[in-house]
Formats: C-alpha cells, structure tokens, sequence
C-alpha cells in the first residue's frame, strides 16, 4: 500500500474540495439568507419542491425498501410513519419527536415480529 494518500499536499487538496463541494453552498446560504424574503412566491416554490422531494423519498422507502427494511411488512412500515406523523402532531409539530415515534414503532414491530 503506497503511502501517497497521507500526503499532506493530498489531504490539503482533499478538505477543499470537499468545503467547495458542500460547505461552500451553505456559507453562501448564510450570507445570502438576510436577503431573502420568506414571503416570496419563489421562496415558496422551493420550499414545495424540497417538501414533495422529502415525500418521494419517504414514499420509495416504503414501497420499495431495501436491505434490512425490506424485511419489515408493509403493513409495518404504514404504521410507523402513522406513529411518526402522530408523536409529530401530539408534541406540537416536533420533528424530532415525529422521528423517534416512528423508529420506535418500526423498531418494536420488527423485534415482535421476530425477523
């Protein structure tokens, strides 16, 4: 195994590629963020899209799971994200409890279903 790739040239060369590929778009999101105005029709379409891009994906992972998922029913998975979208309203529109609702009811079927 060649010692190259602990280059310090190499590692150097890989941390800025790796901000320019991903932190950069987030600093100028800080920077640029004041500017936008919340209430604006394209603001809102951006937020429409990133919600319907988080629905597909929810959507393909329960109809289309793969690895380890896929050994859950579908039944399941359905009343996972019902938990999920429940423990979401009951704790007041918290994310993070919608989430933790979710992965414990998946979670507890599965280990009672035994697969």
């Amino acid at each position: 195994m060649s010692h190259a790739a602990l280059d310090p040239a190499t590692l150097l060369l890989a941390v800025v590629l790796a901000f320019l590929a991903n932190d950069l778009w987030r600093v100028l999101g800080v920077l640029f963020s004041a500017r936008i105005d919340e209430d604006s029709g394209l603001f809102a379409w951006v937020r429409m899209v990133a919600t319907a891009l988080v629905a597909a994906l929810v959507a393909k992972l329960l109809l289309y799971p793969a690895g380890e998922l896929a050994l859950a029913p579908l039944w399941l998975r359905l009343a996972a994200v019902s938990c999920g979208v429940v423990g979401y309203a009951v704790a007041r529109r918290s994310l993070a409890a919608g989430i933790l609702a979710g992965e414990i009811a998946l979670i507890g079927g599965v280990w009672a279903l035994g697969a």
